[in-house]
């Protein structure tokens, strides 16, 4: 392991927004489950996760836009999170935490309804057939996504992959889930959301390759 990861892991533990429980602490729900605004966030506003935040760019910039909601980045490299705890701190952004966790564990730390809207940001998409069900549309994923938003929440997914697009377009059907948006070329959409603007380092890189941003926004069946 490289001298500024061990650094990196180091600092990470001294960011008060920076969450790295072991499995005693959430085996029988974490103390925050159901308590991250209050407890934490000191208010009353809608929470909103990214799952597999990487540097937390995309977490970073929406809570910069919105001051009136919570954000929370989820990821299992710590290495890499170190980027936006960092860039929060030294920015003063309250509204922003970052949970170092495997996703599949999501129902450990949050309870029915505390969560508005999710938003997955260019996942590994799994192509092999095999690994289908750690794809993070898959309905192992969704039916863990659901037990945790609000009646009313939301889920984003924004992919260069055409496999996972569809994928997840046909697991939306399939389960009687209900599209909201859809494109598999978001930037040639004619979409005008703000939030668009906001890119993750994988995405630039993605858009000056050539490649096109896919985009669904859908409500999971409840």
């Amino acid at each position: 392991m490289g001298k500024n990861k061990l650094e990196r892991f180091a600092e990470n533990l001294t960011f008060d927004n920076f969450f790295q429980p072991t499995y005693e602490d959430i085996k029988d729900g974490y103390f925050l489950k159901g308590k991250w605004a209050s407890d934490f966030f000191k208010n009353n506003n809608p929470i909103i996760l990214e799952l597999g935040c990487g540097k937390g760019e995309y977490s970073v910039g929406l809570a910069q836009r919105y001051p009136d909601k919570n954000f929370i980045g989820i990821d299992i490299k710590g290495a890499r999170m170190w980027r936006g705890c960092k860039t929060s701190r030294d920015e003063g952004i309250p509204n922003i935490a970052f949970l170092r966790t495997k996703i599949e564990l999501i129902e450990n730390y949050f309870a029915e309804n505390e969560i508005s809207e999710i938003w997955v940001t260019f996942p590994d998409p799994q192509p092999r057939r095999i690994k289908e069900n750690k794809r993070l549309t898959s309905p192992p994923f969704l039916s863990k996504y659901s037990k945790i938003l609000s009646e009313d929440g939301v889920v984003h997914l924004k992919t260069d992959a055409f496999l996972l697009y569809f994928y997840t377009l046909e697991i939306i059907k399939e389960n009687n889930h209900h599209i909201l948006v859809s494109t598999d070329d978001l930037y040639n959409s004619g979409i005008e959301d703000d939030v668009m603007g906001i890119q993750t380092f994988y995405e630039q890189m993605f858009l000056e390759q050539g490649k096109k941003i896919n985009y669904i926004k859908f409500k999971l069946k409840r």
